[in-house]
């Protein structure tokens, strides 16, 4: 489903968030369900409808859209006379637009589309650029030193082609996601790559695992070459040779015992005949090996497996670290356990009164207030957090920056800028988000500030204010900045502020609730 709606946002040219919605998605407490997809979209501020429309209103929906299918969701497409379908288990079909009809409930997902227009192929040649460009540089080196060599190059282009293929394996294995993988794995019904990969997976535990065994080969076979090519490829021939019983008993597994074929699998098993045919039908296969032919692969190989094992066992750990964080944020997004976790706030009157630097929708759902300091460390991230989330979902949250400092300390040096902020908001409040800008997100140094955002004189209205913020702060034992408060709830101290993003919709329905009900 993931890949599904990955390519619903790369044709509408939201390419550059995919990886967002990714991890939205997958922590959603809610995946993988529609709303899981719409409330990400949200997130993303890509604008999105979940509706259920009548059959005859086909020819007036959107080009694309997200539909269910026969109780599947699946990725629309309008072409001429019809529709386009994608789906998780049979790819790409076309229908007419009767036959779609007949199994579609009626319900879809369309989105606004960007009109930034992503230069997402150019992004792709460069990263297939930056792999390619080092391999073709130390190849050229290669056979400038000791001369080109049909035999050899044969030998590389194979050797390289099976190293691409076995990086899908242990992907594969290591259950990592890739498009390209999919395409190849479910050829047909009978094709299965995780069923033979995972084979005996008793051993997968071992220091190096049966599937590693491809990667392994190809690579010290590309490394040998490279550093002396005919020999080398002469033995990465024998080897190919003496590796053809193995090949047989993978395909008669697949055949008899499994039952599936691993497309992956009798890919690498090609390029191990190819290599074992051209070595044999050359005049080379007659040459007798010695040390100085054998020692690069041979070095080539020692090197490359205890550097494999330590690699292996770094990523699977990444993976797996990064598997039980998707289960965490899973877990953290749910909006149960962040409403028993919020603590009201235990005086509430004169909270109202404050008047402090509001910014966003006044009449949004979500009032979120904090109070902070400008001498404290932590309040510039609080405020940063806080502002971005104003900007981001400028209808849905409303802001409201309240200031704890004690008026009556003279000796505070930072007074002055709290004076400042507050003046500023009042005669000038245009100027108000570049004068908290400058000392939240920018982080001018005092004198600096004080020098840029001078004002003639601070009224006795501004001197009250700051007394009534603070006399508040004491009722409720605030002595300590940054405070949180979301729609007179404390926000708790487990969560980051910008983790509020998550909740924004939760918010809406609860007060759209209250209201109901009062």
């Amino acid at each position: 489903m993931l890949k599904l709606v990955q390519k619903f946002l790369q044709i509408n040219r939201y390419s550059d968030i995919k990886s967002e919605f990714k991890d939205l998605f997958l922590s959603h407490p809610n995946y993988p369900s529609l709303f899981a997809i719409t409330d990400s979209f949200d997130l993303l501020s890509v604008e999105n409808a979940a509706v259920r429309v009548s059959k005859e209103q086909i020819v007036d929906l959107p080009s694309n859209f997200l539909a269910y299918f026969k109780e599947e969701l699946i990725l629309v497409e309008k072409i001429k006379n019809g529709v386009r379908i994608t789906t998780l288990k049979k790819g790409s079909q076309k229908l007419s637009y009767d036959k779609f009809l007949l199994d579609w409930n009626g319900v879809i997902v369309a989105i606004e589309p960007n009109n930034v227009v992503a230069r997402e192929n150019l992004k792709v040649e460069y990263n297939w650029l930056k792999y390619f460009l080092p391999l073709a540089l130390v190849t050229g080196l290669s056979f400038f030193y000791n001369g080109f060599n049909l035999f050899s190059s044969i030998f590389l282009v194979t050797s390289v082609l099976g190293l691409i293929v076995s990086i899908f394996i242990v992907q594969q294995k290591w259950g990592v996601k890739n498009t390209v993988i999919s395409k190849f794995c479910n050829l047909s019904s009978n094709s299965s790559c995780h069923s033979v990969i995972s084979f005996n997976d008793d051993i997968a535990n071992r220091w190096i695992s049966f599937s590693d065994l491809p990667l392994l080969f190809f690579s010290a076979s590309i490394i040998a070459i490279l550093v002396q090519p005919l020999s080398s490829a002469v033995f990465v021939g024998f080897l190919s040779l003496l590796a053809i019983p193995v090949v047989v008993c993978s395909i008669w597994i697949q055949k008899f015992e499994i039952q599936k074929w691993c497309v992956m699998c009798l890919a690498v098993s090609f390029l191990i005949i190819v290599q074992s045919v051209v070595w044999f039908s050359s005049d080379l296969f007659t040459l007798s090996f010695n040390f100085s032919t054998v020692f690069p692969y041979v070095f080539s190989l020692l090197l490359l497996i205890p550097i494999w094992a330590s690699v292996k066992v770094m990523i699977k750990k990444m993976l797996d670290n990064e598997n039980s964080l998707k289960e965490l944020k899973k877990f953290k997004r749910n909006y149960s356990l962040l409403n028993f976790l919020s603590k009201k706030v235990k005086y509430t009157k004169g909270f109202e009164d404050l008047r402090g630097l509001n910014f966003g929708n006044k009449n949004a759902a979500v009032k979120l207030s904090v109070i902070l300091s400008p001498s404290c460390g932590h309040c510039y991230k609080t405020f940063q957090e806080a502002f971005e989330l104003v900007i981001k979902f400028p209808d849905k949250i409303f802001l409201n920056v309240l200031f704890n400092i004690n008026p009556e300390n003279n000796d505070n040096p930072y007074k002055a800028v709290v004076e400042r902020l507050l003046t500023i908001n009042r005669t000038t409040p245009g100027k108000t988000v570049e004068a908290i800008s400058d000392w939240y997100i920018k982080r001018m140094t005092h004198k600096k500030w004080l020098k840029k955002w001078h004002v003639d004189a601070v009224s006795m209205m501004i001197s009250q204010e700051i007394q009534k913020q603070y006399d508040w702060c004491s009722m409720n034992n605030f002595n300590y900045t940054p405070v949180k408060i979301v729609n007179e709830r404390l926000f708790p101290n487990e969560y980051e502020l910008n983790e509020l993003k998550y909740f924004l919709n939760d918010f809406v329905d609860e007060v759209q609730v209250l209201e109901r009900i009062a």
